[in-house]
């Protein structure tokens, strides 16, 4: 007899049984927590986060219908006191209870009702939780790339507020969607996050299936190499889920640990050859711990049957037949009285059973099981259209809500781009105000200062037309006061030229009479020098007075030319010097200054009866 084609079912099991622990290793008891909830005293508000973990204590023994009361009850305290946290955790039970039980009527408003309870509590765990949902749902769908989507978003949500816990779940997750994929590396990457997480969070119950995540990342490495480290990879990290279940009794669910207890006994099945007793031995034992542990425990056939039929398996390898059949029908017996409709585990039991009595000969029994078997195969593909109609349905709603939130999306992202719009317009149009308050607060700061610039340029202007006019005012009077240090000059070299003039005539008259031999009385002549020569310096001083022009009009209003002899006569005569001053200080006789007198008014044009005097004083007044 070959191998029960039903036991690689038994490892899928395995794979996807645990994915959603949401009970803390350091909770209490199942019993403790039931009596500190039922408690009246214990505070209300402190009642939901108890409540949710044994709601998943209850699940994780697939004790559905306390598991889901209990999770309503969180509901509605959480709901009470807006703890939307717990609320989100408590709807994600009901949620995952339903997906356990394939209730898929109320499933999509169960998971809205988580998602909206996420953004009431505006919490990232209470987000990643929403989409880690979401991720089951798909994954019921079998949409394994929005499976991948919503986990992706979980994990960024758990960046903002990191959840070691949420985050080992979220990874099972892409852990499971890769092991569909037979993606090897990513499997045992994600297998191996999910397990350093749950490590983390000191959840043991999570940690038991993500040891169990290891051994199937291990197995799919030792499928691909042969090689027998790996192998004792699988069977270390099944063992290490039966330590926890050993070291912290009542932290781990049962129903997991008789699944990884049943992997164990598979694996020596599988891997191992039947003449290695230690192998069987082993194999023989964890197939028997399996259907201990779960010995009166509720929705564990399928876990019964598959240890039974490994049990069958080795007793065929021994020969007896007996014992083979014993333990398949027994297993058969375990699924008849089943209350879910396994069907996938029963036709793998009639089918071994078939395959059993054919070779045995019994064509009767069967044929009788193999009618059985068509019968649960109709069973089945009728419940898996029944289910498939469901899922078409949720898919159907999921993706007309998933449509009416893109409308709603584009939407608000108009409506966000018009408000941005109008935000910029608004914008614009202010800073274009403050551009034209500031263009013109700055033309007109700039008009004044450019009209102080101007008042400035003005004045300095002014002032420069000022310092010009004082400066050719102080040219002139340099010029003027030149000018007249010029005429005083001429009139001071006049002056001094009239007195030598007249020292030399002196001279020439003593040099006249030592010629001719006449007697000269140099006393007096000394004597009336000295007179003259005061009289000179008097003269002098008056001569510098004379108008600067005296000569010049002289000789403009005579019309004969008049000599050096007639000019001096004429100062003499505007001096007011009379006839003898004259003649001493040009040494004639005062006849010859008479005749002089009136030779002069004949240049001059003047009349016999014009005063002389009186025209030289109007003419330099």
């Amino acid at each position: 007899m070959k191998s029960l084609p039903y036991l690689p079912f038994v490892c899928m099991l395995i794979c996807i049984c645990g994915w959603s622990s949401f009970v803390s290793a350091q909770a209490p008891l199942p019993d403790s927590l039931q009596a500190l909830t039922a408690d009246p005293k214990f505070n209300e508000k402190e009642k939901p986060p108890l409540l949710n973990q044994l709601a998943e204590i209850y699940r994780a023994n697939k004790n559905y219908s306390l598991a889901m009361a209990t999770a309503r009850q969180s509901v509605v305290l959480s709901l009470r006191h807006q703890n939307y946290l717990e609320a989100t955790k408590a709807y994600a039970m009901l949620a995952n209870i339903k997906l356990n039980t394939q209730q898929y009527g109320e499933l999509k408003q169960t998971v809205d009702s988580v998602f909206t309870s996420a953004q009431q509590a505006n919490n990232p765990v209470a987000m990643a939780y929403a989409f880690y949902i979401h991720a089951l749902l798909y994954k019921t769908l079998d949409k394994s790339d929005e499976v991948v989507k919503y986990c992706q978003l979980g994990l960024r949500q758990l960046d903002k507020a990191p959840d070691p816990y949420m985050a080992a779940k979220i990874y099972y997750q892409l852990y499971v969607v890769n092991s569909g994929w037979n993606n090897e590396e990513k499997v045992s990457t994600y297998a191996r996050q999910a397990t350093d997480n749950a490590l983390k969070a000191n959840d043991f119950n999570l940690l038991s299936n993500c040891y169990t995540a290891l051994s199937v990342a291990h197995e799919y490495k030792f499928n691909a190499t042969k090689n027998r480290q790996e192998l004792d990879s699988v069977l270390y990290y099944l063992g290490k889920t039966e330590t926890l279940y050993q070291q912290y009794p009542g932290r781990v669910a049962a129903n997991p640990y008789a699944i990884a207890c049943i992997n164990i006994a598979n694996s020596y099945l599988k891997y191992f050859p039947a003449e290695d007793a230690r192998a069987k031995a082993q194999a023989v034992h964890y197939a028997g711990i399996a259907r201990t542990v779960l010995k009166d425990a509720a929705n564990s056939e399928e876990v019964v049957a598959s240890s039974l039929g490994i049990l069958s398996e080795y007793a065929r390898r021994e020969g007896n037949e007996a014992q083979a059949e014993n333990y398949l029908l027994e297993a058969y017996q375990v699924m008849k009285t089943a209350n879910s409709h396994s069907y996938y585990t029963m036709i793998n039991v009639v089918q071994s059973l078939s395959n059993f009595y054919e070779q045995k000969g019994n064509y009767r029994k069967a044929l009788e099981f193999q009618k059985e078997a068509t019968l649960y195969n109709n069973k089945v593909f009728n419940q898996q259209q029944a289910l498939n109609t469901q899922k078409l349905e949720i898919q159907y709603e999921t993706e007309k809500k998933n449509n009416e939130m893109q409308i709603l999306k584009e939407r608000e992202k108009s409506r966000t781009m018009q408000n941005y719009l109008y935000a910029c317009i608004a914008l614009a149009s202010l800073l274009g105000l403050v551009f034209m308050f500031r263009s013109y607060h700055f033309r007109l700061r700039y008009s004044m200062q450019r009209e102080k610039q101007l008042q400035l340029e003005k004045q300095e202007s002014e002032m420069q037309v000022k310092l010009e006019k004082e400066e050719h005012a102080r040219l002139r009077a340099e010029q003027q006061l030149l000018a007249t240090r010029q005429q005083q000059l001429k009139k001071e070299v006049m002056a001094n030229v009239l007195h030598l003039e007249h020292k030399h005539q002196t001279l020439l008259n003593i040099k006249d009479k030592l010629t001719e031999g006449d007697a000269v009385n140099m006393q007096k002549i000394l004597k009336e020098e000295m007179v003259i020569d005061n009289d000179f310096e008097h003269a002098k001083v008056q001569i510098q007075q004379i108008h600067p022009d005296f000569f010049h009009l002289i000789n403009d209003k005579a019309q004969k030319k008049l000599t050096l002899l007639d000019l001096k006569l004429c100062a003499y005569l505007y001096l007011k010097m009379d006839t003898r001053q004259i003649a001493q200080l040009m040494n004639i006789e005062a006849k010859s200054v008479r005749m002089s007198r009136y030779r002069i008014k004949q240049k001059l044009g003047l009349d016999k009866e014009d005063d002389l005097n009186a025209f030289l004083q109007a003419l330099g007044s």
